[in-house]
């Protein structure tokens, strides 16, 4: 990827993947994605379960057939972040390893459903 390419930064508070340049910064909670269609672009999570998959309903949107539909979701509660598979055909990674349950993510860890590689990031401001 070249370093003067465009980003996109997917805000999923009002339900819908809206896209805003990442020219400017994103903080918060969520993924950056670094392999697949869709790398480089940051998904910023903003509620307390958002979910992820290939059904055009999920908040995390992957049009790509190595992810299941309904394929995994993810818990933000008081600084803490969980994951979980919810039945997918492909399984779900947490720094390549495979989860079973429900599994905490650090900032740095990586998630891996289909053949997308999202990177963790909790970002917090201190005013």
């Amino acid at each position: 990827m070249e370093a003067d390419e465009p980003t996109e930064t997917y805000f999923l508070s009002d339900g819908h993947n809206d896209v805003a340049s990442a020219s400017g910064t994103a903080t918060g909670t969520g993924f950056v994605v670094t392999e697949g269609p869709l790398a480089g672009s940051r998904f910023i999570l903003d509620r307390e379960i958002s979910t992820l998959g290939r059904h055009p309903k999920s908040d995390l949107f992957f049009d790509d057939i190595t992810v299941s539909r309904r394929h995994a979701e993810v818990k933000i509660s008081s600084n803490t972040a969980r994951v979980r598979d919810v039945g997918s055909l492909n399984g779900t990674y947490v720094n390549m390893s495979q989860i079973d349950e429900e599994t905490e993510i650090s900032p740095g860890d990586t998630l891996q459903i289909g053949k997308f590689k999202l990177v963790f990031f909790q970002e917090t401001t201190s005013e």
